[in-house]
């Protein structure tokens, strides 16, 4: 099952596709008792897209074995053992994914030539994902972070090592107490800018907040030497380039929840001025309003802010789940909306926004 999303596979998502691309979506559960519903669940929701294929007098019957053999391999593939909050399969003529989401979805089926990729956007955003440097003279490495968790990113060039120095020692180095040296050796520096020029690109293609590991010597020459590090929260840590996935979320854990108490002070200060500034919008009708006119430039969503909503023509209004023309992903929307317009979003604690009902946004005008 997939869980990272980057920009360059959102795009490829969302490539149109020969019909029918079938999206199926369903809640999933990480404990029980909960979990127990969810096997069945998945068959049932498979079994419905396939009906809707063989429904649609437009699919050719090679196509529908296709697609619904996609469908069947996509559930070999599914493990609900290490289910989260959510279950999305892609499945199309000669493809099929599954992703799996630390994020509510609804149950629905959808036949179209696109998948439909709304859910996978919001999850990303809510996961507020980041990169983790880790620096020392023989080896960088990079982390992928999000909530909870940091997993080793092994592509774009990662992990770096630095062999190229017949006589380089670093656990001498430590014995003897001229470890910073190393960082200013000329080879060690050429070696750090390449890990700095791997990093830009990286960031090019996925910029994320990144923070940089290592001991105080090598931030320092990063200081100097960095172009895209240099400007990174850097934490005095040493040995992470070498160490476990766990080792990097104890450390990194104090500093990610100070960045993110702090994003979250900036997020009301900025939601204050703009309701001085009379460009301020609460409400998921109020918010809709305007991110479908391009005019969001900060959206701010509590993490488990959920509503289902009926479109009545002029106004989103309240429906109960399952209600003919009913939206049970309608924050969802309101993020990717807000994402391709080039809004800032921002997933705040339950209860931040006080009276804007959950959802709230910062207007360009």
């Amino acid at each position: 099952m997939e869980n990272a999303l980057s920009p360059a596979t959102l795009s490829e998502l969302r490539r149109p596709r020969p019909y029918p691309a079938v999206s199926v979506l369903t809640p999933t559960h990480r404990r029980e008792p909960e979990n127990a519903q969810d096997p069945v669940r998945l068959r049932n929701v498979v079994a419905e897209a396939k009906k809707q294929l063989e429904s649609d007098p437009s699919v050719t019957r090679e196509r529908r074995a296709d697609v619904a053999g996609q469908l069947d391999r996509a559930l070999a593939e599914i493990d609900l053992a290490h289910a989260e909050d959510g279950l999305v399969i892609f499945a199309a003529p000669g493809e099929h994914q599954v992703w799996s989401l630390a994020r509510p979805v609804p149950e629905r089926v959808v036949l179209a030539d696109t998948f439909l990729t709304r859910n996978l956007v919001s999850a990303q955003a809510a996961e507020r994902p980041f990169w983790v440097l880790s620096v020392s003279p023989d080896r960088v490495t990079l982390w992928n972070g999000g909530v909870e968790h940091v997993t080793e990113h092994a592509t774009g060039g990662f992990p770096l090592t630095s062999d190229h120095r017949e006589n380089f020692d670093a656990e001498r180095q430590e014995r003897i107490g001229d470890h910073p040296s190393a960082f200013r050796d000329e080879d060690t520096r050429h070696f750090l800018r390449e890990a700095d020029a791997a990093m830009g690109r990286l960031l090019r293609a996925d910029p994320r907040p990144l923070y940089v590991t290592g001991e105080q010597a090598a931030l320092s020459a990063l200081d100097e030497i960095g172009t895209v590090t240099k400007h990174a929260v850097h934490v005095p840590h040493g040995g992470l380039s070498h160490g476990t996935p766990d080792a990097v979320w104890q450390a990194m854990r104090p500093v990610v929840d100070a960045e993110t108490r702090k994003g979250v002070d900036t997020v009301h200060r900025e939601l204050e001025s703009a309701l001085g500034r009379k460009r301020f919008a609460a409400g998921v009708d109020e918010v809709w309003q305007n991110a479908r006119e391009g005019r969001v430039r900060l959206l701010a969503v509590e993490e488990n802010y959920r509503v289902t909503v009926r479109d009545d023509g002029d106004h989103l209004i309240p429906a109960l789940s399952g209600d003919l023309d009913a939206r049970e992903d309608i924050v969802d929307e309101i993020v990717e909306q807000c994402l391709e317009t080039g809004a800032d979003v921002r997933f705040v604690p339950d209860g931040t926004l006080g009276d804007a009902a959950g959802i709230a946004g910062v207007l360009r005008y």
